[in-house]
């Protein structure tokens, strides 16, 4: 068995194959855009340590399914208790991590509205957009949550400082070419025209030695990588202070319902 017989089947909302040393990883939910679930939230950061330690790929290639990158959840979180919480911290550190461990280039093409871990797309290497496509954190501070999880880290990082927080504290919706004009995406294109333009850039990448391609990553993405280690779990464990709050505010307005 190969490595990437290992796990090319071992994730239930990831569709993951390999071609010329380019490995596409495209996201789906029943074979249609993702919709964010538990399953995923686990799973990606194991997934992302999977295609890291397989030094067959070269170039990875990170996309959506259908219309949209991932817009919606599948279901409302519960409140989360103290150790609900430790699962989403445990969990949310090691998927960024994990993806910043990918030692090869990593390309996104963002096939539709991306709202829900919009991140992740956009820390990548290059990034390609559809003109279908839109980028918000949809579900932190509109929802009264804290803005924890990197998204605190990588916004302002790459927007710039004022208009990273605007963009979390509003609930800003950017459009492709919104997007493109900040500097987050690279190219937008027709959405027929997105994936082969993906393995058109993914296949002239994977064409460099194999040790330039892993270090050029890792040159690249030092600064990133050091403020994740540096502020991910500090912002990640103020979140959870921030949900537990908000979890007992909601219980008690519902119990101040009952009572009415």
């Amino acid at each position: 068995m190969t490595r990437l017989e290992e796990y090319a089947d071992k994730y239930e909302n990831i569709h993951i194959e390999r071609r010329n040393g380019v490995l596409e990883m495209r996201l789906h939910s029943n074979g249609d855009s993702l919709k964010w679930c538990e399953p995923i939230h686990r799973d990606l950061g194991y997934a992302f340590t999977d295609i890291a330690t397989d030094v067959e790929n070269r170039v990875v290639l990170l996309t959506g399914t259908g219309d949209d990158f991932c817009a919606d959840l599948e279901t409302l979180p519960p409140m989360p208790s103290p150790r609900g919480w430790d699962k989403i911290y445990w969990e949310g550190k090691r998927v960024l991590m994990n993806l910043m461990d990918i030692e090869v280039p990593v390309i996104s093409a963002v096939n539709g509205p991306a709202r829900i871990h919009v991140e992740f797309p956009l820390v990548a290497d290059i990034v390609l957009a559809s003109e279908t496509a839109a980028f918000q954190d949809a579900p932190h501070f509109p929802t009264g949550t804290i803005p924890g999880d990197g998204v605190n880290i990588i916004f302002p990082l790459l927007m710039g400082e004022t208009r990273g927080k605007y963009f979390l504290l509003t609930g800003q919706e950017l459009s492709a070419r919104e997007a493109q004009d900040l500097g987050l995406v690279n190219e937008v294109l027709p959405k027929d025209k997105l994936m082969d333009r993906a393995w058109e850039l993914a296949e002239q990448l994977a064409q460099k030695p194999p040790l330039t391609l892993r270090y050029t990553r890792v040159v690249l993405n030092f600064r990133l990588k050091r403020l994740l280690q540096e502020m991910l779990g500090y912002g990640l464990a103020l979140e959870g202070i921030g949900a537990l709050d908000l979890g007992a505010e909601l219980s008690g307005q519902f119990e101040d319902l009952k009572k009415e």
